[in-house]
């Protein structure tokens, strides 16, 4: 999270333009609350869907840099993958993308994102995804954005 050289690195790779964010993964409310703004009003959403595949936008904390996300806000997930959560609790929020070139579909099988093996700096290997995306909801304006594999009850 804290080297713009590394995320140019993954939009150089990617070939994503300069206009699209990145969203964060974190692996506690600490680093929730360090990186956004009144967060606490969607501590019920996050307590029922955390962790899961659920990215919730809110608005960002100045500890947000702007090569992360150019505008007031910022996207957060909780994966439930318990190596994740570890390596975040040890290193901190780290930039999340999906594994593919921008405007292809995301990869989801372990044996195709080896053809990405010469351009980073390590696969980890690890199980199939389903290929049903996360969930995308904006807490500022309470709205679905990409309805995924989690379903948020809107009142």
């Amino acid at each position: 999270m804290n080297s713009e050289k590394a995320a140019q690195r993954i939009k150089d790779i990617k070939n994503r333009g300069s206009e699209k964010y990145f969203s964060l993964l974190v692996s506690n409310m600490k680093q929730v609350d360090e990186l956004t703004v009144n967060s606490f009003d969607s501590y019920a959403l996050i307590n029922e869907h955390w962790p899961g595949a659920l990215t919730i936008i809110f608005k960002k904390s100045d500890k947000v840099k702007e090569y992360i996300s150019p505008s007031d806000t910022v996207g957060l997930r909780m994966p439930d993958c318990k190596k994740t959560l570890k390596v975040l609790d040890k290193f901190g929020p780290m930039i999340m993308t999906s594994l593919n070139k921008s405007g292809e579909p995301p990869i989801t099988k372990y044996i195709d994102a080896l053809k990405y093996l010469d351009k980073v700096d390590y696969i980890v290997k690890g199980k199939d995804l389903s290929g049903i995306p996360s969930t995308v909801y904006d807490a500022i304006n309470g709205k679905v954005l990409r309805e995924g594999s989690v379903k948020i009850k809107l009142f």
